[in-house]
């Protein structure tokens, strides 16, 4: 199963200012800006399961186009409350999109996904193999 990722970049920075913008600005906290993904094959289906931690359910969008799987958010870091000052901020959200191109055999219809602890588990379910039947051709 091939897989390939987009970003979502719209500061508009270079990438040398954007390696010393993301180097400086938080230290020692992870920003990734796509979720880590475990992807294995059992007989029947492919699985992908997502580490989606503090997003919600409805927070997070699934679809299927042309035999691409996307999964994506729109979710922001949260902002300062009235009359909160934050005075440490670890936890960090961020827009992402990420893309998953389905290998042939996939039975795009039965796609199902479950959402708990935090983690996105997708099952994509391989189409039953038509197996090929012997014809006995009649001969006059």
């Amino acid at each position: 199963m091939k897989y390939y990722v987009t970003y979502n970049q719209n500061n508009g920075l270079s990438s040398f200012d954007s390696l010393f913008s993301d180097l400086f600005s938080d230290w020692g906290v992870s920003r990734s800006k796509i979720p880590p993904v475990d992807i294995y094959e059992t007989e029947k289906s492919y699985v992908i399961e997502a580490e989606l931690a503090g997003y919600k359910q409805d927070e997070v969008q699934v679809n299927v186009d042309k035999h691409v799987l996307k999964l994506s958010s729109n979710k922001e870091s949260l902002k300062d409350v009235d009359g909160k000052k934050s005075l440490v901020r670890e936890r960090y959200f961020k827009k992402f999109e990420r893309s998953f191109s389905l290998p042939e055999g996939i039975d795009e219809e039965k796609i199902e996904g479950e959402f708990s602890d935090g983690v996105l588990t997708l099952t994509l379910p391989k189409k039953k193999e038509v197996l090929p039947k012997t014809i006995e051709v009649k001969i006059k």
